[in-house]
C-alpha cells in the first residue's frame, strides 16, 4: 500500500507523465465524442433490436469500442487497422525483405512498414462499410439508399475509421500505453453503465443468491484471465564461462520466459473475421447480382448463413474451434524456435541438458506445443463463455468473461506496467 502511495506521489509531481496521462484522456474523450455521432437515415428501435438478436454482431461491437452498435460515423472503430496489422505481420513471416525491414532497419523501417500498414487499413475500412450498409440496409435499419447516399455514406465510415486510427497512433506516441487497444477499453467500459442499468432493471429480490454467485463467478473468472495472461514457463539457459586476459565472463544461469498464451486475443480477432466474411461476401453479391439462378442460390446463401448465425450452439461451437486453431497458427509463425536456437548459440549460452542446434529446436517446439494446448483451451472457453453463461442464465444482460474481460485485462495489465516504466525512468 505504501509502494502504491509513493508511486501516486511521483506520478502526480512528474509533468512529463501527467501530461502523457492527460493527452491520453484527451483522445479517449474526442474518441466517445465521435462515437456519439450516428451516420444518417438510421431506424434506432430496428437497430436495437437486430443487434440483440444477433450476438455474433455484439461480440463484433468489442472491436469497434462500442461504435457499431449505434452506427456512429467511427463505427468500424480500429478494426480495419488491426486487422491490417495482422496481414503485415503474417507478411512479414513469409517475405524476407519486410522481415528485415522490420526487424533491421531501425526506426525507419519500422515507420515504413507503419505507413504499409496504414495503407492496407484504408481498402479494408472500404470493403467493411460497403458490406455493413448493405447487411443494415437489407435488414430495414438503414434507410434504403440510391448509390450517391451509399457512396456518401461509405466514405464517411472510412474516413471515421481512418481519424480513429490517427488518434490511437498519437496516444501511442505521446501518451501512455497502446492507442489502438485503449481505444477498445474505452468502448467496453463505456458500456458498463448501460449493463448495470439494466441488471438494476430487471432485479428481483427472489433472485439474490444467484446474483450473488454470479458476483463470486465474475471475481474467479477475472482472477483466472489474470493468472493466465500472465502466466510463464520458464526454460532454465546457462551462459558459458569465457576467459580473457584476467576477467572470467558468463557462467550466470538466467531464463527464458515462454508465455502460456502468446498469441493475445489475436486469434479472436482473426475466428471473428472469418466468420463475419462470408456474411459480407453474400451481401455484396446480392446488391450486385439481379434475377437469375445466380441470384436465388445467393439468397438462399445468406438465408443459410443467418440461420447459422442464429443458432447458438451452432455459432458457439464454430467459434471455439476456430479460435482453439487460430491460437495454433499464430503462435506457429510468431515463435521461431530456429531463431531463438541460433541466438543463443551466438551468444554463448544454452539450455542445460539439451545440446545447441536441432535437440535445442525441438526441446522448445515441444514446450511451446504442450503450453499452446492450455492457452488456446482458456482462449476457446474465455470467449465462449457469455453464450454458456446465457443459456444457463434467464437473466440476458448479465455475461461473465468473453473477449471484451480479455482486452480490459490485458490492456490494464499494459498499461501499469507502461506507467511502471516511466515512473523508473524518472527514478533513475
Amino acid at each position: 500500500m505504501n509502494n502504491f502511495i509513493e508511486k501516486a506521489k511521483l506520478i502526480l509531481s512528474d509533468k512529463s507523465i501527467l501530461r502523457r496521462i492527460l493527452f491520453t484522456l484527451l483522445g479517449l474523450v474526442a474518441f466517445r465524442f465521435l462515437a456519439a455521432i450516428p451516420i444518417p437515415g438510421v431506424d434506432k428501435i430496428k437497430l436495437v433490436n437486430f443487434f440483440e438478436a444477433n450476438q455474433f454482431l455484439s461480440f463484433l461491437n468489442v472491436f469497434s469500442g462500442g461504435g457499431l452498435s449505434t452506427l456512429s460515423i467511427v463505427m468500424l472503430g480500429v478494426g480495419p487497422y488491426i486487422t491490417a496489422s495482422i496481414i503485415m505481420q503474417l507478411l512479414t513471416m513469409m517475405s524476407e525483405n519486410l522481415k528485415a525491414m522490420y526487424q533491421e532497419e531501425g526506426q525507419a523501417g519500422r515507420m515504413k512498414f507503419g505507413q504499409y500498414t496504414r495503407l492496407i487499413s484504408v481498402p479494408l475500412a472500404m470493403v467493411q462499410a460497403f458490406g455493413f450498409i448493405l447487411l443494415l440496409e437489407k435488414q430495414g435499419i438503414v434507410a434504403n439508399l440510391g448509390v450517391t447516399g451509399l457512396i456518401t455514406n461509405v466514405i464517411v465510415i472510412v474516413a471515421g475509421s481512418v481519424l480513429l486510427m490517427w488518434i490511437g497512433e498519437l496516444i501511442s506516441e505521446f501518451g501512455v500505453g497502446n492507442g489502438p487497444s485503449l481505444i477498445i477499453f474505452a468502448g467496453i467500459i463505456a458500456r458498463l453503465p448501460i449493463v448495470l442499468s439494466q441488471t438494476i432493471a430487471t432485479y428481483d429480490a427472489a433472485q439474490l443468491p444467484e446474483y450473488i454467485a454470479i458476483l463470486v463467478a465474475a471475481i474467479a473468472v477475472i482472477f483466472l484471465v489474470v493468472q493466465v495472461t500472465e502466466a510463464e514457463r520458464p526454460v532454465s539457459v546457462t551462459y558459458s564461462r569465457q576467459v580473457r586476459g584476467n576477467k572470467v565472463y558468463g557462467g550466470v544461469s538466467t531464463y527464458l520466459p515462454l508465455r502460456l498464451n502468446q498469441a493475445g486475443v489475436i486469434p479472436i480477432v482473426f475466428a471473428l473475421s472469418l466468420l463475419l466474411f462470408p456474411q459480407l461476401i453474400v451481401n455484396l453479391v446480392s446488391r450486385l447480382v439481379h434475377g437469375g439462378a445466380i441470384a436465388t442460390f445467393v439468397q438462399a446463401s445468406a438465408t443459410h448463413i443467418a440461420d447459422f448465425m442464429a443458432n447458438q450452439w451452432y455459432y458457439g461451437i464454430s467459434y471455439f474451434i476456430l479460435v482453439f486453431l487460430f491460437t495454433y497458427f499464430y503462435t506457429a509463425i510468431t515463435f521461431d524456435p530456429k531463431a531463438i536456437s541460433e541466438n543463443l548459440q551466438k551468444s554463448g549460452a544454452f539450455v542445460p541438458g539439451v545440446r545447441p542446434g536441432n535437440p535445442t529446436i525441438e526441446y522448445l517446439s515441444k514446450i511451446v506445443t504442450r503450453i499452446t494446448l492450455v492457452g488456446a483451451l482458456f482462449l476457446g472457453v474465455v470467449a465462449i463463455l457469455p453464450l454458456i453463461v446465457k443459456a444457463i442464465n434467464n437473466n440476458q444482460s448479465i455475461a461473465i468473461g468473453g473477449t471484451a474481460l480479455l482486452i480490459v485485462v490485458s490492456v490494464v495489465l499494459d498499461l501499469v506496467k507502461k506507467v511502471g516504466a516511466q515512473i523508473s525512468m524518472r527514478e533513475y
